[in-house]
């Protein structure tokens, strides 16, 4: 099979020809239809992730039919349709396992990560980490739900009962959850770089009251706030618009370095807190909800061989929604 592979940090991914994997008992084989890009994927690229597998194929947004599975597969059947997010392995075990926190277990292997994963014309997955996408959405729009999606949930629900909800970094993740927050009928408040007006005409586009750039304050104080851009100097500002008891949750896998701030900031009894992988019990909660809202996408779609540029362009916001990479399109 063709894929995309990471050899090493600060290096383009490598178009090659790989020998096709194989699903052991509890896998399935996966023709891929559709892989989202994720600013994780990003991470990796760019080396701000520790330990990756080296040689490793990204991607964990990943869309795609069964092929084949192995013998002791019995939650899908040859020609079904499933999506594969981040978190692709867990001990089982553990404190975190056994407590419902599988996200914290220490032995856990991701996908596109220590895993191959999507950017690839095949790919293998453990069955308990692969999950029914309803056909309400197309391959190239289901895509994005699979990390964008399920972290954008994770992180509101730490927001808890926030009903003015700022979101810092409007992205993939930003585009999904704020069409979620307006179902629960929360106000959305956008924070976008400075000057970026495509950007926050797109956060108005799907409902925000306000947007603006992330050096304003919004108009009335936040309940709480999502930071979803990887920018350490975010958090103090959150903080200070965030009202007493307010809680700020950073969003992400990779931040920038968080810069001093007066304890005044987190005085009041404010919350600062991180939303880490994901649980199977969220990707089941929220592919339920995603088409009742009805959450819709944005996807941008590339040739996988594009997968580079798909990257560069998600690096400098030169896209308002998903990427998505196409095994099969022509270039």
């Amino acid at each position: 099979m063709h894929a995309m592979l990471f050899q090493r940090p600060d290096a383009p991914l490598v178009w090659a020809e790989v020998p096709d994997p194989r699903p052991d008992d509890q896998q399935v084989l996966i023709r891929i239809h559709a892989c989202g890009v994720c600013r994780t994927d990003l991470h990796l690229v760019d080396g701000e992730l520790p330990n990756p597998r080296q040689p490793v194929i990204p991607g964990h947004e990943i869309i795609g039919e069964v092929i084949q599975k192995g013998a002791a597969v019995d939650r899908f059947d040859i020609g079904d349709r499933v999506g594969v997010p981040w978190l692709g392995w867990t001990c089982g075990d553990c404190e975190y396992c056994q407590s419902g926190r599988e996200n914290l277990c220490g032995k856990a292997r991701f996908t596109g990560y220590q895993i191959d994963g999507g950017y690839a014309e095949l790919t293998v997955a453990d069955q308990r980490f692969c999950f029914t996408v309803g056909n309400q959405y197309s391959d190239l729009d289901a895509a994005p739900l699979l990390c964008a999606g399920l972290i954008g949930y994770r992180a509101l629900k730490m927001a808890g009962e926030a009903r003015n909800l700022g979101i810092y970094g409007f992205g993939a993740a930003a585009h999904i959850v704020t069409q979620v927050a307006q179902y629960e009928g929360r106000k959305v408040y956008a924070f976008t770089r400075e000057g970026d007006d495509a950007a926050q005409a797109f956060a108005k586009e799907l409902g925000a009251v306000w947007a603006g750039s992330s050096a304003s304050p919004p108009p009335v104080p936040l309940d709480a706030a999502l930071i979803f851009a990887p920018v350490g100097s975010l958090i103090p500002t959150a903080l200070g618009a965030t009202a007493r008891g307010g809680t700020v949750v950073c969003g992400g896998i990779h931040m920038s370095d968080i810069p001093a701030f007066p304890y005044s900031l987190l005085w009041d009894e404010r919350v600062l807190r991180s939303v880490a992988n994901l649980t199977r019990a969220d990707a089941q909660e929220f592919l339920s909800l995603a088409p009742r809202v009805p959450v819709t996408t944005r996807p941008i779609a590339y040739p996988l061989k594009q997968a580079n540029q798909a990257l560069d362009d998600l690096r400098h916001g030169r896209f308002s929604g998903a990427a998505v990479l196409v095994p099969g399109m022509s270039e």
